[in-house]
């Protein structure tokens, strides 16, 4: 009797010690441990990133004025995002952007394999040749002539083509994302980390995106509106996105507007006081400011910055009497989506962002925050009126380097979206970094709503999102 007993536990035991986690080298030889989080299955795999024979993967490369973002993503036959170690998503980025290998499209080719030998250390080797990957570059690329564009890409194809295993869909997921691409892709973002993806269309979050060479305005609107809106804006892109998503179907009104970006708007508005002091320029500083390659005078005028005549300046950027063809219009002629439940909650992000949380506007260490319009008014009225020495204590969390725009910055925000995009200054917005989903946080980016897309297309996977 004891000799059953004696072997009933050791048996127990074996059975317990084989349901632990292992650690290691055996680790990796007895695959992925499934665990539960939050009713979420989580894969711990056996690699460095989750392994199940029903997943699958993307690799994304936002390639921004700045900078080129390495996103990977996994994800389950239910197109669910899943984890990666212990984050849903795997960032990596490089500097600077690809424009500034204008005269040497082999050297940004190099700057992209560097960022897709990262993705390779992520992503298991037998879901290589599955894994789709996409390059969507934005503002900086398009601001370069389309030959000198092509030919960077051209060669960032030759490089993924020759030495990754990545699935290149086409040549065309290599490509400058359209505007409204990066709109909407935001905007499918935002609402599939707020569990707002087959909702109606008043439930769902509108976006504003404000990067370093464009600003994007995306939400959804009524099937009535969108039977009437009208067809192309005066750049020839539509006004209105049909996609369907998770079973339901959108109308997405997005515009995006090349050049009012953070970065091109200051050479903008430099520009306009040419060879002359700029009264957005704080108060003792005298320099230059480079765009593009292009150097502007940046500096103040002798009797300092001043926030009436920086608001004047600013103004002039916008063409507000254009002739608009249609009932509301935001500037130079561009149909604003007439509004509505879907804009009626919005998220702000990218400079939107970090400008609040660089004037302390929003705490610098949260993710994501309210604000109103207003809020950016008086802090502008406060850095106006401050010298550049003293910014330097008052507004601390701002690179020294763009110190000296921060009244301009403020200023040209709280235009856009008061007057540009009609916000009214007490209405209460969302500032946003990152998105809290599940135990983690995602970046509020278009490319989730790009990866989503391409998983979408693998013929063993949830078509969750496809454009009508």
């Amino acid at each position: 009797m004891q000799w059953r007993v004696g072997v009933h536990w050791i048996c127990c035991l074996l059975v317990l010690w084989a349901a632990l986690p292992c650690h290691g080298v055996a680790h990796r030889k007895f695959g992925s441990i499934r665990n539960k989080v939050n009713g979420m299955t989580r894969l711990t795999s056996s690699s460095n990133s989750s392994s199940s024979s029903n997943s699958t993967y993307a690799v994304i490369l936002d390639s921004g004025s700045t900078g080129t973002r390495l996103h990977v993503f996994s994800f389950n036959q239910s197109t669910q995002i899943q984890y990666i170690d212990d984050d849903f998503e795997y960032l990596y980025k490089v500097t600077p952007g690809l424009s500034s290998y204008a005269s040497n499209p082999e050297g940004a080719a190099e700057s992209v394999m560097a960022l897709l030998e990262k993705a390779e250390a992520v992503v298991p080797e037998e879901y290589q040749a599955s894994t789709p990957v996409r390059l969507g570059a934005t503002a900086g690329l398009r601001a370069l002539s389309s030959n000198t564009s092509e030919l960077i890409l051209e060669a960032i194809r030759e490089v993924v083509k020759s030495n990754t295993s990545f699935a290149l869909e086409s040549d065309d997921a290599i490509a400058i994302l359209s505007g409204n691409q990066e709109g909407y892709y935001l905007w499918v973002t935002v609402n599939y980390l707020l569990n707002n993806l087959g909702e109606e269309y008043p439930k769902t979050i509108g976006v504003a995106d404000l990067g370093g060479g464009s600003v994007q305005m995306a939400y959804a609107i009524s099937d009535d509106v969108a039977s009437n809106a009208p067809d192309y804006a005066p750049n020839g892109d539509a006004y209105v996105t049909k996609i369907s998503l998770s079973n339901s179907t959108y109308h997405i009104y997005v515009h995006s507007y090349l050049n009012p970006g953070t970065e091109s708007s200051r050479a903008a508005i430099l520009k306009l006081t040419g060879d002359s002091d700029n009264p957005c320029i704080l108060t003792g500083f005298n320099g230059t400011y480079n765009y593009s390659d292009v150097e502007y005078k940046a500096s103040s005028p002798a009797n300092g910055s001043s926030y009436d005549e920086c608001r004047s300046t600013v103004l002039k950027l916008f063409d507000f009497n254009a002739t608009c063809a249609h009932k509301n219009c935001t500037f130079a002629g561009v149909w604003n989506g007439g509004g509505g439940a879907g804009q009626s909650e919005l998220y702000l992000a990218t400079s939107f962002y970090y400008l609040a949380a660089d004037a302390g506007i929003v705490n610098k260490n949260a993710m994501i925050g309210k604000v109103r319009p207003i809020d950016y008014k008086i802090m502008a009225e406060l850095a106006c009126k401050t010298t550049y020495e003293e910014a330097k204590t008052v507004f601390s969390n701002m690179d020294e380097v763009w110190l000296p725009y921060i009244c301009m910055d403020l200023v040209y925000q709280y235009t856009l979206l008061v007057d540009a995009f009609g916000l009214d200054p007490w209405e209460v917005v969302t500032v946003v970094k990152k998105i809290e989903y599940e135990d983690s946080q995602l970046d509020a980016s278009w490319a989730l709503g790009s990866a989503i897309e391409s998983v979408s297309s693998l013929s063993s996977y949830r078509r969750l999102m496809y454009v009508v």
